[in-house]
């Protein structure tokens, strides 16, 4: 392999699947309201979020979600790729002090455009928080 690429459309086969894990704390949750600007009491405001359903803070989905991003910038398939759609239902929130694991699967290669549909969720304690499908474009293998 050249440069920074992990894997060429060619190294990639349906099925191949990669995942990441990270630990939801207070400060990423404030962080990310920051950075989006989406300051909704559920998520900011500890007293606010115990009147709710959920009687604590909860993650942004999309927080939740960028963890994705993750998987597909950094594994799968990695460095190079461009994340160019993702479709997503949120079914389940994530709390401060949850692990969130996303996970990306290779679901099918469309070897013409370049193209890769992933089937993507994220999980806590092994139930699914969101799933859905991410679209990427891929590079070919350079020929010499």
């Amino acid at each position: 392999m050249t440069g920074d690429v992990k894997y060429y459309l060619e190294d990639l086969s349906v099925g191949m699947r990669s995942e990441t894990r990270a630990i939801i704390t207070e400060e990423m949750i404030n962080t990310f309201a920051d950075i989006t600007g989406d300051h909704n009491p559920i998520h900011v405001d500890a007293e606010f979020a115990a009147t709710t359903a959920f009687g604590q803070r909860i993650a942004h989905g999309a927080l939740s979600a960028s963890f994705i991003s993750a998987v597909l910038g950094n594994d799968l398939p990695g460095p190079g790729a461009l994340f160019v759609e993702l479709n997503l239902r949120f079914r389940k929130p994530a709390f401060i002090g949850d692990e969130v694991i996303a996970i990306a699967e290779v679901a099918e290669i469309n070897e013409r455009s370049g193209r890769i549909k992933m089937k993507v969720h994220c999980e806590v304690d092994g139930v699914k928080i969101c799933r859905g499908d991410a679209g990427v474009m891929v590079q070919k293998r350079p020929t010499s």
